[in-house]
């Protein structure tokens, strides 16, 4: 693989949340490592499910797969976990982050409507 989303010791910190290790009952996952990636990929991309690249296999199991630990908590627990370090000292947010409503801009004042009992509102 090219290029990979999460560093060694970023992934040791997930690891032991994730399902399929060995110590779980049923079957062992084959590979939870390439699949966080994948679904990191359609994260960090905004690509559809089927665009996902061949590397990280079928899309169709991929997504199986994280719809899957959604509906199991999965993804909740390990973002909790994550969660717990986070430091809020500084925050940035832009206009590649938060997008305003289409009709929140422009708009002029309505001046003069009348209210149901018969005056003007201000």
């Amino acid at each position: 693989m090219s290029r990979v989303w999460l560093r060694d010791d970023q992934f040791e910190r997930i690891a032991a949340l994730l399902p399929g290790k060995a110590s779980d009952p049923g079957r062992t996952a084959a590979d939870n490592r390439l699949f966080v990636e994948a679904v990191l990929w359609i994260a960090r991309t905004g690509s559809p499910w089927r665009d996902l690249p061949p590397q990280f296999g079928s899309w169709n199991s991929v997504y199986q797969h994280f719809a899957r630990w959604s509906r199991r908590g999965v993804w909740h627990g390990v973002f909790a976990h994550l969660a717990q370090d986070a430091d809020f000292e500084e925050a940035f947010i832009d206009s590649t982050i938060v997008r305003a409503h289409q009709h929140a801009a422009g708009a002029p004042k309505k001046r003069g409507i009348k209210r149901s009992d018969g005056r003007a509102a201000d």
